[in-house]
């Protein structure tokens, strides 16, 4: 299993993450979703690995052992504030271009990172999530809001007490519904629930569902010329992978459909048939294929 001994500091966290591959490969930042922790990527890591890329997976921001430096600093969870951790960690690691596959949260720090630092990224693949421009969320229609009722309900007033109540609860009704069943045991899921202990993953999640719903959840100002920034870019100028798990119950396959006008300098989506939101999980090997067939 990936190995998260390791630790960074940046301006603001201290960032857990594993380090693994040939130390002179090409390396491949690979950031994970909600609600899930880095140790999803371990078997798509080892194929990474198997074929000469050097993977570097942290625990993102609310997650694992990765902790703020500061009580005071505003525990935002939006996608610009995911891509600048990753930015941050390169710096911090002496890294300056990387290819990086992203999934669910991870998907939107990786578009997000390709939006705002292009120079950094030289590749970026997505799973599960498709591309918002401008970083804009938009009201779905009514099929996609019916899935998308955890956000519906931590935007509700007493949504954050609830949560707060029984995470770990609140998590696993995802991982019941968002994929077809059988994909995963007990044994992993409490594994992975245990990332979840952190005590910043409650408000990080609580303010990366409700701020895209309500307006008055807080920012981290430090992050305000890049937010502003990102409201006027529309297409992404970095080589762009899509991985669709076909059976998704959480974003609808067809949210990821005919987003090549968004890309300038090319978009591809694979659909992987059978999988639903955790593809990485699900079939890891395809996603592995797909994964490592681009980067080459």
């Amino acid at each position: 299993m990936l190995d998260f001994d390791r630790h960074a500091r940046t301006h603001t966290l201290d960032i857990a993450y594993a380090d693994s591959g040939p130390a002179e490969g090409p390396i491949v930042v690979l950031i994970h979703g909600w609600p899930d922790a880095a140790r999803a990527w371990h078997a798509v890591a080892k194929r990474l690995n198997d074929a000469n890329y050097r993977t570097i997976v942290p625990e993102l921001r609310g997650a694992g052992g990765t902790r703020f430096l500061r009580d005071d600093t505003v525990r935002d969870g939006s996608g610009v504030a995911l891509a600048k951790d990753c930015i941050d960690l390169a710096d911090a690691l002496g890294i300056g271009q990387f290819d990086v596959v992203g999934h669910d949260w991870g998907a939107r720090a990786a578009y997000t990172m390709s939006a705002l630092f292009p120079q950094r990224v030289r590749r970026m693949a997505a799973l599960a999530l498709a591309y918002q421009p401008r970083g804009v969320f938009q009201l779905p229609d009514f099929s996609q809001a019916r899935r998308f009722w955890y956000q519906w309900f931590m935007s509700l007033d007493g949504g954050p007490d609830a949560l707060a109540a029984d995470p770990k609860g609140f998590a696993r009704i995802q991982w019941d519904t968002w994929s077809p069943p059988g994909w995963f045991d007990e044994a992993e899921f409490a594994a992975t629930a245990r990332a979840f202990d952190n005590p910043d993953w409650v408000p990080i999640t609580l303010n990366a569902y409700r701020r895209r719903w309500r307006g008055d959840q807080p920012s981290d100002p430090a992050l305000a010329d890049l937010y502003a920034r990102l409201a006027t870019i529309e297409r992404i100028d970095v080589p762009a992978l899509m991985i669709q798990g076909g059976a998704d119950a959480c974003d609808e396959p067809a949210s990821s459909e005919g987003q090549e006008k968004y890309f300038t300098a090319g978009y591809r989506r694979v659909v992987i048939d059978g999988a639903g939101h955790f593809p990485l999980r699900e079939a890891p090997d395809a996603v592995a294929d797909a994964v490592v067939a681009y980067l080459k």
